[in-house]
């Protein structure tokens, strides 16, 4: 892939956390989603590529814009071919009630190499690049914990494990807890909760619980690039999701490792604050119609972590709307 498509990229990111921003507490997580999809498909509209969006809105009588299938760009001037993932904001709710760790953020990859998950619950299980090749989604939380500590030269007192805040992860909580080990809880947003194992100032060691599968193969792309490790299995929770892993002809027994869901060496990820968290800053705006943007790039082959932190003049963007 073009290694100049990057910043094009980055680009989406930034216009969907703009147009998302504006939104921060509002209780409106519908009118912030709809706001960053708008503005994305405003932005792919003028990037050189040929994709297909193999991960988005949902299906095509589902959402007007950036449904799975849905093709991005022209196949007539020798652009790209590649796959899309996109999820325009991880962390609606986030938004809507004013808390951290939102942001808009997609993944691109060579045409066929990217999982077309299904919209369904995925178990994962994530680590940084130190303890890679320590995890196994069939062994137990011990277990994985105490390998994580070893690889990262920890007592498992130090080690600490973050988990998505919800009832069903109650018995991996106390788990976690009768080890001994820290625990996060994470009200929304698993994308960048996995990708935070792979950065030390994070306090974050690794992921266990049970989250969104397309969410899942947006971070194994990130963690791809950025050296971690990442397993996932898929876990329809009723017959509608069922049908989604047949239709996908998905096989819901399988481990899918890293290389399962992003195959290849060649992976652009962007991902751009919308509120801030522990990675990223969210996106502030000044009087003047000045705003400022935190992101985060990520590129394979070279192994490139990029932090863009850009300033935008709203008024002089013609593709922004207020």
């Amino acid at each position: 892939m073009n290694r100049n498509l990057a910043l094009n990229l980055a680009r989406v990111t930034e216009a969907a956390a703009l147009s998302a921003g504006k939104f921060q507490g509002k209780g409106d997580k519908n009118g912030a989603d709809k706001a960053a999809v708008d503005a994305m498909r405003r932005m792919f509209d003028a990037i050189e590529i040929d994709g297909v969006v193999v991960i988005g809105e949902g299906e095509i009588d589902e959402a007007p814009m950036l449904y799975i299938g849905e093709h991005i760009g022209s196949d007539s001037k020798g652009y790209d071919k590649v796959d899309i993932s996109v999820d325009p904001i991880d962390g609606t709710t986030s938004i809507a009630e004013g808390k951290s760790n939102a942001i808009a953020v997609l993944a691109v990859s060579p045409r066929g190499t990217m999982l077309n998950a299904p919209d369904v619950y995925m178990e994962k299980i994530a680590c940084g690049p130190r303890a890679k090749g320590c995890i196994n989604l069939d062994d137990s939380v011990s277990d994985n914990v105490k390998r994580v500590a070893e690889a990262l030269g920890k007592n498992v007192s130090e080690v600490t494990v973050a988990v998505l805040d919800r009832p069903r992860h109650d018995n991996i909580i106390k788990e976690i807890r009768d080890l001994g080990a820290r625990i996060k809880k994470v009200s929304d947003g698993d994308i960048l909760t996995a990708i935070e194992a792979c950065f030390e100032e994070s306090g974050v060691d690794m992921i266990i619980g049970i989250g969104g599968a397309p969410e899942g193969v947006i971070a194994a792309a990130a963690l791809k690039c950025l050296g971690g490790d990442f397993q996932g299995r898929l876990h329809p929770t009723d017959e509608a999701q069922r049908e989604r892993c047949k239709a996908l002809h998905s096989d819901i027994k399988k481990i899918y490792y890293i290389d399962d869901l992003v195959k290849g060496n060649e992976v652009i990820f962007s991902a751009t604050g919308v509120t801030t968290g522990e990675i990223l800053d969210g996106v502030k705006y000044y009087e003047g119609d000045i705003a400022t943007t935190e992101s985060l790039v990520l590129r394979l082959p070279s192994g490139t972590i990029r932090r863009i932190k850009s300033t935008h003049k709203l008024l002089q963007k013609p593709d922004y709307a207020k």
